[in-house]
């Protein structure tokens, strides 16, 4: 059996504390799929697309790779493409009590898909898409939190 893994978010923009928790999840899984999810009740700065071409873009050396983009529950999703697994990052206390809720009730709809959880690199604990997202709506510098690919896209350098 594949150990296929399903990494939610919306990645809206891609941060250097999710390609640390992806590289850093490749060798516990077979498979790792970026899910960008969709939400109509928010409104991204960056379309769906875009993030998921980032993703592509970052990871194209690396086969175990894949961006989706996907809508709807996740554990719905994660029976779709045969996941056993659903990936979290924790940076915070604060973090871990809100996706061990969430986790919770995954379990509760489906008891044969596990969350796992990776805590994030210490330098990477203040990286968040909400606090990037605020640096770029105020014409500031958030290249120290993107990955350089993402920055070239943002600020042309």
């Amino acid at each position: 059996m594949s150990r296929i893994c399903l990494f939610p978010g919306t990645f809206d923009p891609v941060t250097l504390g999710h390609v640390d928790i992806i590289q850093r999840a490749l060798p516990l899984f077979d498979k790792i799929y970026v899910g960008i999810g969709t939400n109509s009740a928010k409104k991204p700065m960056f379309s769906a697309e875009q993030r998921a071409k980032w993703v592509k873009e970052i990871f194209i050396d690396e086969p175990k790779v894949e961006a989706i983009i996907y809508e709807g529950l996740t554990i719905e999703y994660c029976k779709q493409i045969d996941a056993s697994f659903i990936l979290r990052g924790i940076r915070y206390v604060s973090d871990f009590e809100y996706e061990k809720t969430i986790a919770d009730a995954n379990r509760t709809l489906d008891r044969t898909i596990e969350t796992v959880f990776l805590t994030g690199e210490p330098k990477y604990t203040s990286v968040a898409s909400t606090i990037v997202r605020d640096i770029i709506a105020n014409g500031g510098d958030a290249s120290p939190f993107l990955p350089d690919l993402v920055a070239q896209y943002l600020y042309k350098k």
